[in-house]
């Protein structure tokens, strides 16, 4: 319908002449709006007159700074009331992308009004401090750690025939799968009813029907026009069946989809992720759908994951691209895919808090549900049948007829996830485990000897306690005692998440090499994800939970009651009773939390919302059953 709209601007064209001329061509593009992304992964978004910024172009290009309040944003510590000017400043190496708004016809052009998105970098006093600065400093450090290593030792490079002087380029790839929940407005499913169908699998993979089909497709299309190149979109575990109404339409729409795109430098993949994600809601709300991108929108039933994957590629003088991490030898990895990996899997503490800092985040990361909770890789039984185990943390993905292709699968990150933060400390720390095995002379089969080590044996650079490889399910080969004790016991909570900060110094000190991070910067991000935690908990998840326990009432007449359904009646009210209501003599559960929250005991409340978690879990159950057992309700 709108053949002749442009949607991405290239990096080729952020001159003065091409955007004066590509603007002109097209008048429908009518607003520029400036994009940074805070410590939190929101995006800005300020909308200035085409014409005004072509008035200033010049400056603008030049590096001239749009200013906003940082207020305004989430840079706590660092932008305050007193102190709130934010400088952003446009980012010229990048794709340009043109948001059109479906709903605001041009009614003389009968096209739709465009907004061209520049992201930028913000800057506090003269320093950057925003998400996407602190990702291109980690892929900076990156390149010129492993150039170092390159130029001091270069008998590392000796196995894939190439010296110092043939590398042109170091490319760091990343890329993201994005997963969703989509329903029709207002309507809700039995939990019951979407476990069954997880477990009996109806859902994954199979044909997507009605307004899904067509919003899905819509997407990719969309996609294509933008230069994303999606590789394929399907539905996931999670849904139930829809229903027919009397007009034919299906209603009752409660499914979980994925959609996958070709990869891209690590910046450029964090800006086409936030991209995807407005293609995807804006879309199927114009078809009459909701998209929720929680990570544990229903509780027992699959959350959704946005697997994030990194490798590293040469760039030779000669053209040649080289995969860093595809082993020369008969080996799963080279000794910079090794390095690569137990750099992640030592200092995985400290990447958590950025990839898991929501209550929600953490609610997915639970055993049952394909979500990773341990600190374990997994490589493939032999190196000539790659393998796919999609219960640990970090998975290697390679294809034996496309050595371009070996990468690492993070398995962890959600919908939510801060994208820039979550790729630029897996950087940082692989960067830490390929120094580790470059400046020690370690061949490849002293490496997978370390990462391949039972808990208690020595190592050089991995914990002596611990393990850190499994080609098992790690679910059901190993006890909860025994995977906490081998791969590390994973924080329940935002608090005990964050606390890594505290008990880890050492390998915090990691993430600040190269003043990627600092101290105030990780602080900033502490502050707001703490707030962040403690508001849900007091303002919506306490609410929440007190309209599901209003909503468990009694249902049975005591004159057709059994002991059984009075007995569970009474197991019900008590627990009701725990969790809500206070008495002179008893405060609720509800209520000791609010008091450690107003206290700031903040390891008090931890412990308090993980009993509050258990307890509702209960009450779930137990009126589950109880209203099972009833004949008549």
């Amino acid at each position: 319908m709108y053949d002749d709209l442009i949607y991405h601007i290239p990096k080729h064209d952020h001159n003065e002449k091409s955007l004066r001329e590509i603007l002109s061509k097209h008048p429908e593009i009518k607003f520029i709006s400036i994009v940074g992304i805070d410590l939190a992964g929101n995006d800005t978004d300020e909308k200035i007159p085409v014409k005004l910024f072509l008035d200033d172009i010049k400056s603008f290009l030049s590096g001239a700074a749009v200013q906003t309040d940082g207020s305004s944003v989430v840079l706590p510590g660092i932008a305050s009331l007193n102190n709130a000017k934010i400088d952003m400043i446009a980012d010229l190496d990048c794709e340009w992308f043109i948001d059109y708004n479906y709903e605001h016809i041009d009614p003389i052009l009968e096209k739709p009004i465009g907004t061209l998105r520049i992201p930028c970098f913000l800057y506090h006093e003269g320093k950057a401090v925003d998400s996407r600065h602190i990702l291109k400093t980690s892929i900076e450090y990156f390149k010129n750690t492993l150039l170092q290593l390159f130029k001091k030792y270069p008998i590392c490079l000796k196995d894939y025939g190439i010296t110092f002087e043939d590398i042109e380029d170091i490319t760091a790839t990343s890329a993201t799968e994005l997963e969703f929940w989509v329903k029709t407005p207002n309507d809700k499913a039995e939990v019951e009813e979407l476990s069954t169908s997880q477990v009996l699998q109806e859902q994954y993979w199979t044909r997507t029907k009605g307004s899904i089909r067509t919003a899905l497709e819509k997407c990719l299309l969309l996609m294509e026009k933008y230069g994303l190149y999606p590789e394929m979109g399907h539905k996931e575990v999670g849904g139930v069946k829809a229903k027919i109404d009397e007009s034919g339409n299906l209603t009752h729409i409660m499914e979980q989809l994925e959609i996958d795109w070709k990869y891209s430098n690590a910046i450029q993949a964090a800006d086409n992720e936030l991209l995807v994600r407005t293609l995807v809601k804006e879309t199927f709300r114009r078809d009459g759908l909701e998209v929720t991108f929680l990570a544990k929108p229903i509780d027992e039933v699959a959350g959704s994951g946005e697997h994030t994957h990194v490798g590293i590629a040469l760039k030779l003088k000669n053209g040649k691209l080289i995969n860093l991490f595809t082993a020369t030898k008969n080996h799963f990895l080279s000794i910079f895919g090794y390095g690569s990996i137990m750099g992640v899997l030592k200092n995985y503490e400290i990447i958590n808090p950025f990839v898991s800092a929501t209550n929600d985040s953490l609610r997915r990361l639970k055993p049952g549900f394909e979500a990773p909770v341990c600190i374990v890789t997994s490589l493939g039984i032999t190196t000539e049948v790659p393998s796919r185990n999609r219960t640990i943390l970090v998975g290697l993905i390679r294809d034996m007829q496309s050595p371009m292709a070996t990468r690492f699968e993070l398995r962890s990150p959600n919908p939510h996830t801060n994208t820039y933060l979550a790729i630029a400390v897996l950087y940082m720390c692989m960067a830490d485990g390929v120094k580790y095995a470059v400046e020690n002379n370690k061949t490849e089969d002293e490496l997978l000897k370390e990462l391949s080590k039972n808990p208690g044996e020595d190592a050089d650079y991995l914990e002596k306690p611990r393990a850190y490889r499994s080609e098992e399910d790690v679910f059901e080969h190993f006890s909860e005692e025994e995977r906490n004790n081998f791969f590390g016991k994973a924080p329940a909570t935002v608090y005990e998440n964050l606390h890594a900060f505290d008990l880890y110094k050492d390998k915090t000190e990691v993430l600040k090499k190269g003043n990627v991070f600092n101290d105030k910067l990780i602080n900033s991000f502490r502050i707001a994800a703490t707030k962040r935690w403690l508001t849900e908990i007091s303002n919506r998840i306490i609410n929440n939970y007190m309209d599901e326990i209003r909503s468990f009432k009694m249902l049975h007449s005591t004159d057709k009651a059994l002991d059984l359904d009075v007995s569970n009646w009474m197991a019900i009210n008590d627990l009701r009773h725990y969790i809500m209501k206070d008495s002179y003599t008893r405060k609720s559960l509800f209520t000791k939390i609010k008091e450690a929250i107003a206290a700031e005991d903040l390891s008090r409340v931890s412990e308090l919302q993980q009993e509050l978690d258990l307890k509702m879990n209960v009450l779930r159950h137990i009126y589950c059953s109880y209203k099972k057992n009833l004949l008549d309700i």
